[in-house]
């Protein structure tokens, strides 16, 4: 089912498909990169800024995923959430089912995770936000395969307090937007994505992440191996 958009087809941009979408973080940074952006993602994303089809994304990727220049996947993280083992809650593991439906395709993928899903990524790159003069640290991990690679650029010590979890943040102090924090315009605009309610944020990958990724994979598309740039 395909929720309805104003937003049409970019003439002339690679195209990519932003699995597991939620409200868009990810797809923003790719955007700015210079991609054509699809998201797609099992629940209804109303606050999603382009074209969106709602679908089960492992099943959408097997079919579709070779229609499309590049891949960004974010399976739920909840499986390996500290949090959620604490409290009893049961989530999916769908990580290894992504991968095998992102190898199918033949086309380059990005696969992200949390932290607690390392042992499961095949030697994945860690981005921060003080990598990108982000307020927040919010560690992401990256997998790549299809040819697409990845560097990380230097991390910076972390020098700087954060705010507690769930606490509003204090002058001089990063935020922790995550649980159900307070602060909702200042992580907005710490995060780059206005467009997001608290349910958004607290999970996003900040855009700036994937204008990173999506520089260089938009070159590595539009200038394969083997052909003259």
């Amino acid at each position: 089912m395909t929720q309805p958009t104003p937003i049409r087809r970019v003439p002339d941009r690679p195209r990519l498909l932003d699995a597991f979408c939620c409200q868009g973080g990810a797809g923003k940074g790719y955007t700015d990169a210079g991609f054509d952006v699809t998201g797609i993602d099992i629940a209804p994303q109303p606050r999603y800024p382009y074209r969106f089809i709602q679908a089960e994304a492992v099943a959408y990727i097997r079919a579709h995923g070779h229609e499309y220049d590049a891949i960004h996947a974010s399976p739920p993280c909840q499986f390996d959430s500290d949090c959620q083992r604490l409290q009893g809650r049961v989530h999916p593991d769908l990580i290894g089912p992504t991968r095998a439906a992102l190898e199918s395709t033949g086309r380059p993928w990005v696969l992200e995770n949390v932290r607690g899903a390392l042992t499961k990524l095949n030697a994945p790159v860690m981005l921060c936000g003080a990598m990108f003069g982000l307020a927040t640290y919010r560690h992401r991990y990256f997998e790549t395969g299809g040819g697409a690679t990845l560097t990380a650029p230097e991390h910076p010590l972390h020098l700087v307090p954060q705010a507690k979890m769930g606490r509003p943040v204090p002058p001089g102090h990063y935020g922790q937007f995550i649980g159900n924090f307070s602060g909702v315009d200042h992580a907005r605009r710490v995060m780059g994505v206005a467009w997001m309610n608290r349910d958004g944020i607290r999970e996003c990958i900040p855009p700036a992440y994937t204008y990173h990724i999506g520089a260089g994979l938009a070159h590595q598309v539009n200038h394969p191996a083997g052909v003259a740039a």
